[in-house]
């Protein structure tokens, strides 16, 4: 079996969160969805499980977190190119997401930040290895 990760993500509303998540490119599997959560599959090796609260709460003996008011993780999603990064981020908008800041341009790396509708962040970005590395070696880098 593959390495593959599966984010689990507290929602209020499974089937509002479920379009969200299409509206931006994820694919519903129905192999792991029911009312009370949603299988949200990105790529062949990263999944987004988004379960309502009560049924994450099973999870764990933790308090959960309003993702509206708190942070509990910052999602990253890498992409070949700018016009890709602005295609998710303006989808997001238009699926009820909030952008969390402006465009962000450092040269080897070009970055957009969204929330879904729980509140949970996630920045789109593509990055110029090559550069990165250049930048860092220079010491201009983040």
């Amino acid at each position: 079996m593959s390495k593959m990760i599966f984010v689990n993500l507290a929602v209020a509303d499974v089937p509002a969160a479920t379009r969200f998540y299409e509206a931006i490119g994820f694919v519903k599997d129905e192999r792991f969805s029911n009312d009370r959560g949603s299988g949200m599959t990105w790529s062949e090796s990263i999944h987004v499980m988004l379960l309502d609260r009560e049924f994450y709460a099973t999870f764990t003996p933790k308090r959960i977190i309003d993702a509206k008011t708190e942070s509990g993780v910052l999602l990253a999603l890498s992409f070949d190119d700018r016009a890709a990064v602005d295609a998710i981020t303006e989808a997001a908008l238009a699926a009820g997401g909030r952008e969390l800041h402006d465009p962000e341009d450092q040269g080897f790396m070009y970055s957009r930040a969204f929330e879904d509708l729980d509140g949970h962040g996630w920045g789109p970005f593509p990055m110029d290895m090559a550069a990165a590395q250049a930048a860092h070696a220079e010491g201009t880098a983040a």
